[in-house]
């Protein structure tokens, strides 16, 4: 790897993965604490195979403590069973997970969005976190729309390759498009926010504060 002086030298990495086994096999009571939020959140993934419900249960009070409103919270698990149905159909269609899905979910954040996905990213500031969860209501709900509706024609029109996959997903996208831009000119302002989480929570805090120094 680059060190500080210009140089590369061969230096030990690990991914989280490995990190979590490194911890595992430590004989060390400092290591005991993470032993057991390991052992905590196994059981708990055990439990959500047994009971699927209980990992929407588990989302939202990991929402919640993040600072995010119920009623976003309801969109984003929405969202989440949205999202579900299409992948499950693009399994039906042959769409192979990883590449072929995100290049699938590419066409259909750009066809909505005018962007794609790492532009969207981009835009809100954001790495290694997830696009939607960074996405204000309106966002999300016009993702849902996009998604769902590449879903529906997909079902219709059965695609046997994946360049048919990809120009439904275009045309999935195109239709939540076409929303945006009408809501874009009735509004005056564009749907697509810059904001990522943490402002969102900032802003909404704000305008409650402001809401309450009114009455007062």
């Amino acid at each position: 790897m680059l060190s500080a002086d210009g140089k590369y030298y061969k230096t030990d990495v690990a991914d989280t993965e490995q990190l979590l086994r490194l911890i595992q096999s430590i004989p060390s009571p400092n290591a005991e604490p993470f032993k057991l939020w390991l052992a905590k959140v196994g059981y708990e993934r055990i439990e959500e195979t047994e009971d699927p419900e209980k990992a929407f249960d588990r989302a939202m009070e990991t929402y919640l403590k993040k600072g995010y409103s119920a009623n976003w919270i309801n969109q984003r698990l929405k969202s989440i069973e949205v999202r579900k149905e299409l992948t499950d159909e693009w399994d039906i269609r042959g769409v192979k997970k990883g590449l072929e899905y995100a290049i699938l979910t590419d066409e259909i954040t750009k066809a909505w969005a005018g962007l794609t996905t790492k532009e969207y990213k981009d835009l809100k500031d954001l790495k290694k976190e997830n696009l939607r969860d960074n996405m204000t209501n309106l966002e999300l709900v016009l993702n849902m729309l996009a998604e769902a509706t590449t879903t529906e024609i997909s079902k219709e029109k059965k695609p046997k390759s994946f360049l048919e996959n990809k120009k439904i997903a275009k045309q999935g996208g195109t239709i939540a498009g076409n929303t945006r831009k009408e809501i874009e000119e009735k509004t005056g302002k564009s749907v697509i926010s810059p904001l990522n989480a943490k402002e969102l929570g900032q802003k909404s805090e704000n305008e409650k504060l402001e809401k309450s120094t009114t009455k007062i």
